[in-house]
């Protein structure tokens, strides 16, 4: 596993210290230290610390941590007053989307800190009193003597605290108006985007800059944007860069928000390079698409033109690399996910001496085999494999309430058609819409309302596997109980979730495992099925279960993002056709169809994210000179196995 990479600014090209860590659970452990080692050194000296805290979904375990610090180690907060970086406007203090609720969700309420010593900005006041309000918010923060630690996140657009692009390097706390691509990630704490506020009380750029000691924290998704950052010019368009100006910076990210630094993406123009044949790969497929020549085409003068010359030097002649990377890429490329068979090609993804193969499916959600992994869930069963569907969570939380009753409704007219007493559903479909009607923003539903939404979406599941050629007990329902909150924020994995998980890789005993290695997930719920697939394998494997030998895990990303292109280690190839019946197997999931609760930033429905995607890597494959699909699916190997 890698641990984090402190850099020597001297060679490199971020302007920003950035240290890296393998997970976001490390980096924000790194976060919590340091915080704990600022408060003790204050309470030895016997002073306070002015601590400024963020929200969102960055900073929560970070947060988990200090509060096991507290709990388990005796770390104090007596001596900590905090001030909060923003809060929506207007909102009720108490609602949970609150930055003031979430505030206590996830700290004030876990620790020693003196009430006294909590301040937010406020979200409830009239609108003329909201100027005084900021200005007295900077001056409180100075009559505490200034900030010595502010934590931050970053937006997808660069924004921190609630600054969008354009704010001013001399902005003080003030109301701001929300931009929409920022409304529209927050949607995730919200049922729809029209429910997110369009304003928010925010501390300025200037303001933020004035603490002694900044930490800025990004997992997943956030590579483009923390890369602009640190790499980039100071601009007022991405407010994050203005940080470059500060004297006492630094960028705490996991390895998916690196990948676009120059030293992780690019490493070879950052000093001297061990040119393995990945590395080679990534290199030459760089320069293949910055270029816009195929693979073959490429010249010594375009290794020379892009930093490239010591691959030359230690490798020999551009067209001998060029043919090994055409190699590697065309070898990547198969119709047959499960491996040929009866046949002997030593380069290809998978193994052809175990034929038919079991192959079980893991889908975080009920619609994650078929969005991510369509048309290669087809292809298996079509190739005479056993195939297998877990399904980990019910996914009832992204079922709108409009549904319920639409399936109760219709129980009711079917129990009446066909002359079943009907009593009972009119009055479950009498106490749902009297329920439903009066439900509040963020309100738990019920158990049986909760029951509903999962029973509509195993059938929709059920549908899927059918529409596919699955025979009926093929589709395996786990409804882990980290999921079942009825609540966006979920449990952490816990040991019934693993047992669950062990039973059915021991019932099934698969050769290949396909489950969904997409971390950038908002709301978390592939991170956590995927950490608890990892632990059940890890335990067979220690167990000694001889199965487990001939088991290899591929990885598949989920609605949000793919695979770099030269980290693709199968890639499935798609016809116009392959790719029309995939389309119509996500149309199945009717839940999930058009504007769905918690999609995460992305407005974009599914069907619409995944053919984008897939077609997008064909058209990649094409242009490194390979053949032109319809589309392309890609999966990477779990190698720790």
């Amino acid at each position: 596993m890698l641990k984090h990479h402190d850099i020597d600014l001297t060679d490199s090209f971020e302007k920003i210290p950035v240290k890296i860590y393998p997970t976001p659970a490390e980096g924000s452990k790194y976060v919590a230290g340091l915080i704990a080692e600022c408060i003790r050194e204050k309470q030895q000296n016997g002073e306070p610390i002015v601590l400024g805290l963020a929200t969102g979904s960055t900073p929560i375990s970070m947060y988990k941590e200090l509060v096991r610090l507290h709990r388990e180690e005796g770390l104090s907060f007596k001596n900590v007053i905090t001030f909060n970086l923003d809060e929506y406007y207007p909102i009720e203090k108490e609602a949970f989307q609150s930055y003031n609720s979430f505030m206590h969700r996830h700290l004030f309420n876990h620790i020693d800190i003196d009430p006294a010593n909590i301040f937010l900005p406020d979200g409830e006041l009239p609108k003329e009193e909201i100027k005084k309000h900021c200005q007295q918010y900077e001056q409180l923060i100075e009559d505490k003597g200034g900030i010595d630690l502010q934590i931050l996140g970053i937006g997808n657009n660069g924004h921190i605290g609630f600054n969008e692009p354009g704010s001013s390097i001399f902005s003080k706390t003030r109301l701001i108006t929300l931009d929409n691509s920022t409304r529209i990630a927050n949607g995730r704490d919200f049922q729809n985007i029209s429910q997110v506020p369009r304003l928010a009380i925010t501390m300025g750029i200037s303001t933020i800059l004035k603490a002694k000691k900044i930490i800025l924290m990004a997992w997943g998704m956030k590579a483009p944007i923390i890369a602009r950052s640190v790499e980039g010019q100071v601009s007022e368009q991405v407010p994050a860069s203005i940080l470059q100006q500060h004297t006492d910076c630094t960028f705490v990210v996991d390895e998916n928000a690196s990948t676009e630094l120059t030293r992780i993406k690019s490493p070879w123009l950052t000093g001297e390079t061990e040119w393995t044949p990945k590395m080679i790969k990534r290199a030459v497929v760089n320069m293949s698409l910055k270029s816009k020549k195929p693979v073959l085409s490429l010249t010594t003068n375009d290794y020379n033109e892009n930093g490239l010359a010591d691959l030359l030097v230690e490798k020999g002649d551009a067209y001998e690399i060029n043919l090994q990377v055409y190699y590697m890429l065309r070898d990547s490329i198969t119709g047959w996910p499960g491996g040929k068979p009866n046949s002997v090609i030593p380069n290809h993804p998978e193994r052809s001496n175990i034929q038919p193969k079991r192959c079980l499916i893991f889908s975080p959600h009920p619609d994650d085999d078929i969005i991510s992994m369509g048309g290669t869930f087809m292809r298996l069963h079509d190739q005479g494999h056993e195939v297998h569907v877990a399904y980990q969570t019910s996914g009832n939380i992204a079922v709108t309430d409009e549904f319920v009753t639409r399936f109760l409704d219709f129980a009711v007219g079917f129990e009446d058609m066909i002359g079943v007493d009907n009593n009972t559903s009119k009055e479950i479909l009498a106490e749902a819409r009297k329920f439903l009607s009066g439900k509040k923003t963020n309100q738990r539903d019920t158990p049986e309302i909760r029951g509903i939404k999962g029973l509509i979406r195993r059938c929709e599941a059920k549908a899927t596997c059918r529409y596919v050629g699955l025979p009926d007990g093929r589709a395996h329902f786990l409804d882990l109980p980290f999921y079942e909150t009825g609540t966006i924020e979920k449990k952490p994995m816990g040991e019934e979730d693993i047992r669950i998980t062990i039973e059915i890789l021991r019932h099934i005993k698969p050769h290949q495992v396909y489950c969904a290695g997409d971390l950038a997930d908002p709301h978390g719920t592939h991170k956590v099925c995927l950490d608890i697939l990892f632990e059940s394998l890890r335990r067979l494997k220690d167990v000694g279960e001889e199965w487990i030998k001939d088991c290899w895990v591929w990885l598949y990303k989920g609605a949000w993002q793919e695979w770099d292109i030269a980290d693709i280690e199968m890639a499935i190839p798609m016809s116009p056709d392959q790719l029309m019946k995939k389309r119509f197997g996500i149309f199945i999931h009717q839940s999930q169809k058009d504007m769905v609760p918690f999609q995460g930033s992305d407005s974009r429905e599914f069907w619409q994210r995944a053919e984008e995607r897939n077609k997008n890597t064909a058209d990649l494959y094409a242009q490194l000179g390979m053949t032109q699909y319809a589309a392309v699916e890609a999966f990477v190997r779990w190698q720790d196995l």
